[in-house]
């Protein structure tokens, strides 16, 4: 499974007269934003989604067309293993923050999200409140973000992607383009195994759906083998010669 990054903290625990050191994964606060349909969403409509998020700005001039691109192709490859209807991956779920949300307005994201074909069933384009964005991507993804005052040549955003579990904790950061500007293929893939191997991570959190009921299987079980020794035992007689 893809590793853990941005502990909070440690927490010293024994068990069995052990001693253990337990990290406590930071988890990415919630938020409220507008996404290119007008909607205010956050983390609650997200839930148990995988998400991959990144940084960008409709006038960019430099690498925002190429990796938008690029996580559009991302997204058309992660399927479902359904093998009939749909196979659009519901489990996982596409942001896109805006590093300039005075300019980038509703309708500016909509054009852009109309240029490049993006579903919004799966991929939201985001603006709203600037220091909200600029505190999700330079204190809760670790990301480099640095405000140039409004001029496209002056912003200094990152190419990562981020994989985000569906408990809000950051799970890989992942080129999504080399330094000549075509995309990192290999990364790019690594990042769509990582996504397919947390869909089938189990949730510490939910049960299992024998929890709590190994007493009334155990009683199940042992009357079904006790019926079926009582069966056994008539048929038996059942077979002897009179």
């Amino acid at each position: 499974m893809p590793r853990y990054y941005i502990g909070d903290s440690v927490m010293q625990t024994t068990r069995d007269g052990k001693d253990y050191s337990d990290t406590v994964w930071h988890t990415i606060p919630d938020f409220k934003l507008v996404n290119q349909l007008g909607q205010q969403v956050g983390w609650k409509d997200l839930k148990d989604k995988i998400v991959v998020a990144k940084f960008f700005f409709t006038h960019c001039p430099t690498i925002c067309p190429p990796m938008t691109l690029n996580m559009k192709l991302l997204r058309d490859g992660i399927k479902s293993s359904a093998k009939v209807g749909s196979r659009e991956a519901k489990f996982v779920h596409f942001l896109s923050f805006s590093i300039d949300p005075e300019r980038d307005s509703v309708p500016r994201l909509k054009n852009w999200a109309d240029r490049f074909q993006i579903n919004p069933q799966n991929w939201w384009l985001l603006t709203g409140d600037r220091k909200q964005i600029y505190d999700l991507a330079i204190k809760d993804m670790g990301l480099l973000t640095v405000d140039g005052e409004n001029v496209d040549s002056n912003f200094v955003h990152t190419d990562f992607f981020v994989l985000i579990d569906k408990e809000r904790h950051i799970r890989g950061y992942y080129h999504s383009l080399k330094d000549d500007g075509s995309p990192d293929t290999a990364a790019l893939s690594k990042l769509s195994r990582d996504v397919i191997y947390l869909s089938l991570e189990k949730d510490p959190q939910k049960k299992s759906m024998f929890a709590g009921k190994l007493e009334l299987l155990a009683v199940v079980f042992g009357a079904a083998m006790l019926g079926l020794v009582l069966l056994f035992t008539y048929l038996r007689r059942e077979k002897k010669p009179a």
